[in-house]
Parts: structure tokens; C-alpha cells; sequence
């Protein structure tokens, strides 16, 4: 109902994917087999309008992109980056749906901003202008702390993707990079409240008068889990437990040169699974010994020594999502 991963295969034209289950308001677009960037869309700024994970451009308007949200799927074009004919591609899509908008509170003059929400499955997307003052806090209306939060400048002139996660306190991680978490005030310059994001003057945060988008994770039992754990460097790897069966993993080993990590329970569909994406990087699907994981009905299992995944004694922070919500 709140989350599914979609596989198709691109015609070259208007495509139409449905059997979503519900209607996306963010859905992750990535070609499996060629060389091609991610592709990030959602409703709040509206179909056509496409950011990459992979790199720091501008947000750009694309006719040809994804089209339209539809109440089972979306509706992607001609563009081959997310529709060449006979590629294969994947869609990861979120449910969010209750709109509004206001003005956001803190420090300094109070901007506009626009959000979906999905208070039940601990999903927000935020569109909000920025003030260029430490302390401008935006309202995210979850009605909970978020756990993780995706951020990007929209106009970037070369800034990046801001990542909060809450097992690295105010570190940030950045989505297109491998670095390590690094400390900024600058960024997220205090915890999440149950009400608002609080960010600093960080230009890629909040530049003055320039718009951009956040993606605020909440946690809720039985769906969606976001933390860390420790590798042990074996093929018996760490076991992380979610108290649900995942049905998508993202991984980050907090430590520099190491990619991101995106295994899910379509591509594969049996264990081990080890089908991966690296939402820093353009690269085509990777399909190794080196990604094994096992999806269990409670948690999942690293089942390589790997450095992105299971590096010994080293901290790795994931965010994980399931297909029902049962608390």
C-alpha cells in the first residue's frame, strides 16, 4: 500500500507501468542494464520535473521523462535514460498523499513551502524555500521524528545531496558521494523534532529565495526501519534484525570510498539476493558473490565479507522498507 519496487522493460515510446499498487508520489527510476543515471521524481514538484541521485545537477525539466502519476503506477515517455526500447529498468515508488502548504518558522523571515504527507507510513515530501538564516526550521508534518532525511537544493550550482541519518547524529552523509559522514552546522544544525527539520546556512541547505526538496523517513513497526550496525567481515555476515521482511535495503558503510548499496526482493526475488544498484554512481546493475545478502522474514543477513556491506568492525547505516504495515 505505502511502498513497491516495479520492474518493466522500456518500449521507446509512451509506456504506461502500472501494478504499483497505489498511486506514487516519489518514485526512484534506474536503467538495470546500461549505463545510465537514477532518476528521482515526486508529486510535490510535480511529473516531468527529474533530479539525479548520482550527481549535483540542477533539477531539469524533462516532456519526455516520467509523465504522469497514476493510481497503479506512472507513465514514463520517449527518454531513453528511463524508457529505451527493450532495456530493462527498475522503479522503487513511494505512497505519500495528503498536500498542503504554509510557511516555515525559526530563525529569520518565514518562507513558503508546499509538502505531501503519509503520517501512517512515516513518509513526507517537503518543497520549501530557503532563507539563508541558521535555525529557518521546516514544518515536515509527520507528526513524529523522522529518522532519515534526504535533502537537495533544486537550482544547485553544484550542490549536493544532504543525507541525515539518526545513528550519525548531526554528521551528514552526501547521496552522489563516497565519502565518510562529516560534521557541518552549517547543514543540519540540530536533531529533527516531531514538528520540524532545522537546518543552517549551509548554501546547499538554504540559500536565500532558492527552492528545495526534502524526503523525511519516519519509522513505523512493521514497515520501515532505519539504522546501523556492525560488519564482521565474514561470509557468516552480520545479522540485522527489522522485525519485518524487507523488501528494499539501502546501505552506506560510514567510511570514505565505499559506494551506497540498493538491493531489493523483485530483481532477485530468492536468496540470496545480490543484485545491486549504487545510487552514487551510473553503473548498470552489478550481480555478484560480493553483494550476497539473505531478506529474512525478520531482518536481513550479510552473507560476504564486503567492504560497502559488512566490513569488519566498521559502521554501516541502512534504511529499510517492507510491503505491510501491521503496527
Amino acid at each position: 500500500d505505502y511502498f513497491n519496487t516495479k520492474l518493466y522493460t522500456g518500449n521507446g515510446s509512451t509506456n504506461a507501468i502500472t501494478g504499483v499498487g497505489h498511486q506514487p508520489d516519489f518514485t526512484w527510476i534506474k536503467n538495470r542494464d546500461g549505463t545510465r543515471s537514477h532518476y528521482l521524481f515526486d508529486a510535490v514538484r510535480g511529473a516531468t520535473k527529474e533530479l539525479n541521485s548520482n550527481n549535483t545537477n540542477d533539477e531539469n525539466t524533462n516532456a519526455n521523462g516520467l509523465t504522469t502519476f497514476g493510481t497503479d503506477g506512472f507513465t514514463v515517455g520517449s527518454e531513453g535514460e528511463m524508457n529505451a526500447n527493450s532495456a530493462t529498468f527498475v522503479s522503487w515508488n513511494w505512497k505519500a498523499g495528503t498536500t498542503g502548504s504554509g510557511t516555515t518558522t525559526g530563525s529569520g523571515t518565514g518562507k513558503a513551502y508546499s509538502y505531501s504527507v503519509n503520517t501512517t507510513a512515516g513518509f513526507s515530501i517537503v518543497k520549501y524555500t530557503g532563507n539563508g538564516t541558521s535555525g529557518q526550521q521546516i514544518p515536515h508534518h509527520l507528526g513524529v521524528i523522522p529518522k532519515m532525511i534526504i535533502q537537495k537544493r533544486l537550482p544547485t550550482d553544484g550542490a549536493g545531496w544532504n543525507v541525515y541519518h539518526h545513528s550519525l547524529g548531526l554528521n551528514y552523509l552526501m547521496l552522489q558521494s563516497t565519502n565518510a559522514s562529516a560534521s557541518d552546522s552549517g547543514k543540519y544544525n540540530a536533531n529533527p523534532t516531531s514538528t520540524y527539520v532545522q537546518i543552517g546556512n549551509d548554501g546547499g541547505m538554504n540559500t536565500n529565495d532558492a527552492e528545495h526538496i526534502l524526503y523525511c523517513f519516519a519509522e513505523k513497526t512493521g514497515y520501515s526501519k532505519f539504522g546501523s550496525y556492525t560488519g564482521n567481515g565474514q561470509s557468516d555476515g552480520t545479522f540485522v534484525y527489522t522485525g519485518f521482511k524487507p523488501a528494499f535495503v539501502l546501505i552506506k558503510r560510514d567510511g570514505s570510498g565505499e559506494n551506497w548499496t540498493i538491493r531489493d526482493n523483485k530483481r532477485d526475488g530468492i536468496n540470496v539476493t545480490n543484485k545491486t544498484l549504487q545510487p552514487n554512481s551510473s553503473n548498470a546493475e552489478a550481480s555478484s558473490s560480493d553483494y550476497d545478502m539473505d531478506l529474512l522474514s525478520n531482518g536481513f543477513k550479510l552473507r560476504a565479507n564486503s567492504g560497502h556491506s559488512n566490513s569488519s568492525g566498521q559502521t554501516m547505516i541502512y534504511m529499510a522498507f517492507g510491503q505491510s504495515l501491521v503496527g
